[in-house]
């Protein structure tokens, strides 16, 4: 079944560190075959107190396979330079049949 990777970006506290980041993302993801569905342009909160600067959705062959992406060699340095630079939800959520 297939799982999405949702991350919100709340807050960005080193802009040049996570600029830094967001290149190294992809050849990562493609080496686990996720695919961005967004990668946030704008966001309209429509309701409730959430309130992300940035939204990305990715999706995977599985919500395994993208738990296996996040704890990968491939996106281990690139996790923690976003981990430094921005304040970040993120789930894993399995999609319909």
């Amino acid at each position: 079944m297939t799982g999405y990777l949702i991350a919100a970006v709340t807050d960005v506290k080193d802009a040049s560190l996570y600029e830094r980041y967001k290149p190294l993302v992809p050849a990562s993801l493609q080496a686990f075959n996720g695919t961005y569905l967004t990668r946030s342009g704008s966001v309209t909160v429509l309701e409730g107190s959430w309130h992300p600067e940035r939204i990305v959705v990715v999706r995977f062959e599985s919500a395994a396979r993208a738990m296996q992406w996040w704890a990968s060699e491939e996106y281990r340095e690139a996790r923690r330079m976003r981990q430094a630079a921005t304040e970040t939800n993120m789930i894993v959520v399995e999609g319909v049949a």
